[in-house]
């Protein structure tokens, strides 16, 4: 059974004041990898620097996967993604088009 650990997209809603509902971004994260998604950033792809974690104090255990919303108030569909796996290694994903995709899976082969 798959569980979205993380209690849906208000858990990772990351909120603006302001920030209009047709501009949030919402993709499905699997993670079929071995290891638990501890942490996960994110930023657009034209900015230098990683957005608050989505994940906060939530975790994505192997196997499973969760809708996430990234609710930043942006026009944008090209992000880098960090994450932080249970193992506290790293993988970044550098500018996934998650409009185009609507998904995108963490394998051990990623």
């Amino acid at each position: 059974m798959k569980l979205s650990i993380l209690g849906g997209a208000a858990a990772l809603l990351l909120v603006l004041p302001g920030a209009a509902l047709a501009e949030d971004l919402t993709f499905t994260l699997t993670n079929n990898s071995s290891y638990a998604v501890k942490s996960l950033f994110t930023s657009p792809a034209d900015v230098e620097t990683w957005e608050e974690d989505v994940f906060a104090d939530k975790y994505l255990p192997a196997g499973n996967f969760v809708d996430v919303t990234i609710g930043d108030g942006r026009e944008q569909c090209v992000y880098d993604m960090k994450f932080m796996l249970e193992d506290d290694s790293e993988f970044i994903e550098p500018a996934v088009d998650l409009c185009e995709l609507g998904e995108y899976t963490l394998s051990d082969a990623t």
